[in-house]
């Protein structure tokens, strides 16, 4: 199993209409199965006078993947949402599309539609990161030596986590393992050794991919 995986960035909702019919599409990403059935009673208590629920969710620790129609044709609705995401490679998700019925039937390919469009709207505006593995560093380095290293943060991609200014600068920054290979020697060189760089955590974590 991979490191690295993408999941929901952000939580979204989004609506459109469809021959009247109104679709909510919503999107979390979530940790557990019991997450990902807490925002479906949620949802189910907010829009309790929707003629459908029809969710889809999927955790990749457990390998737990549901989905239901809700009263919908079997296959129209449920895993269409379900396919959304399997092919956008998503994984750690919830997603719910409730519909309000507007009377005019959409028929079967209709619905696929229409649930695959509310999931793909929701995802997008969710936007998606990537589980990476990151290591937690300490850094510790005189003043001089802090603003010679400042550059050097963004060219590593070192997150700032958390900044202490006492005797010394003390920084926490996260950053993946190869950037901290490429940084430690840089940090020698710019403080000729005397700054303290270590690693002192590692963790799977999101970061956001950019949209262009």
């Amino acid at each position: 199993m991979s490191d690295e995986y993408l999941i929901p960035a952000a939580e979204s909702e989004i609506e459109y209409i469809e021959k009247r019919s109104r679709f909510i599409g919503r999107v979390w990403p979530v940790r557990d199965e019991s997450e990902a059935l807490e925002r479906l009673r949620e949802t189910r208590e907010r829009h309790w006078d929707a003629s459908h629920n029809v969710y889809a969710y999927s955790v990749r620790a457990t390998g737990a993947t549901r989905f239901s129609d809700d009263g919908e044709p079997s296959g129209t609705s449920g895993m269409p949402v379900l396919d959304v995401f399997r092919k956008a490679g998503i994984s750690d998700f919830c997603c719910v599309v409730t519909r309000y019925f507007g009377g005019i039937l959409l028929g079967a390919g209709g619905l696929v539609r229409a649930y695959s469009k509310a999931a793909s709207m929701a995802l997008e505006a969710a936007g998606r990161a990537r589980m990476t593995r990151l290591f937690t560093v300490s850094l510790i380095c005189s003043y001089p030596q802090f603003d010679r290293l400042k550059p050097e943060l963004a060219r590593f991609e070192a997150q700032v986590e958390n900044t202490e200014f006492g005797a010394d600068v003390e920084l926490t920054l996260s950053m993946t393992p190869d950037n901290y290979e490429k940084f430690l020697p840089r940090v020698t060189e710019l403080t000729a050794g005397s700054a303290l760089l270590e690693v002192t955590g590692e963790a799977l974590r999101p970061v956001r991919l950019q949209t262009f």
